[in-house]
């Protein structure tokens, strides 16, 4: 009896914790200027901070898991979409995304049909200068950090607490192994993972 009044009381909690994340999710959307399409949903609230001039578009149907309760594999955090001033991040339709972090300094880009597993971090930057005298000053540091555009292709199953670094594309179908640090072009139809990634098999 016990349980069946708890299971009702947490039925009713995660209801009022939608709606309220519903609102949440709601003003972040608007105030960053992000495109959304239609079905969009989004359980518990992303971090969203789109840089002036630069865009966020979202495609329709699109899920998003936030924090503790959604998705819980672990390492449970909100999705986070960071896009500096310039730069462009477009996901795709039918997407699906647990607890990732995206930072966009140039261009990302992300298909339709992907689905983007807890954890997993994307970087188009190197974040900092791979010359020691260049990062001990900051405004040099800045000026001669490395972007490049990630381009993750349709039907790409990325599995959990993986990582993508910048300059990357990853081929439509393509599946990456969970804890997987992806730092070079993947191929349509295959499956890789390792730290760094390695070819495992075709699809």
């Amino acid at each position: 009896m016990f349980r069946l009044i708890y299971r009702g009381l947490r039925k009713i909690n995660y209801a009022i914790d939608y709606r309220i994340h519903c609102i949440i999710t709601f003003i972040r959307l608007k105030g960053n200027a992000v495109t959304c399409g239609k079905q969009f949903k989004s359980y518990g609230s992303p971090v969203l901070d789109v840089w002036t001039g630069g865009k966020l578009n979202i495609g329709d149907n699109v899920i998003l898991n936030n924090g503790y309760r959604y998705n819980m594999i672990g390492r449970q955090q909100s999705c986070m979409f960071i896009v500096r001033t310039g730069a462009s991040l477009v996901i795709g339709n039918n997407t699906g995304i647990s607890a990732t972090a995206i930072v966009c300094c140039s261009a990302i880009t992300i298909g339709n049909f992907v689905k983007i597993g807890g954890n997993t971090v994307i970087y188009d930057t190197d974040f900092h200068s791979l010359d020691a005298m260049q990062r001990s000053d900051g405004l040099l540091d800045i000026q001669n950090t490395k972007n490049a555009p990630v381009n993750i292709g349709n039907n790409v199953f990325v599995g959990a607490h993986s990582t993508i670094l910048k300059g990357v594309t990853i081929g439509d179908n393509s599946i990456i192994g969970a804890g997987s640090v992806v730092t070079k072009n993947i191929p349509a139809n295959e499956i890789w993972a390792g730290n760094p990634a390695k070819f495992i098999k075709h699809v």
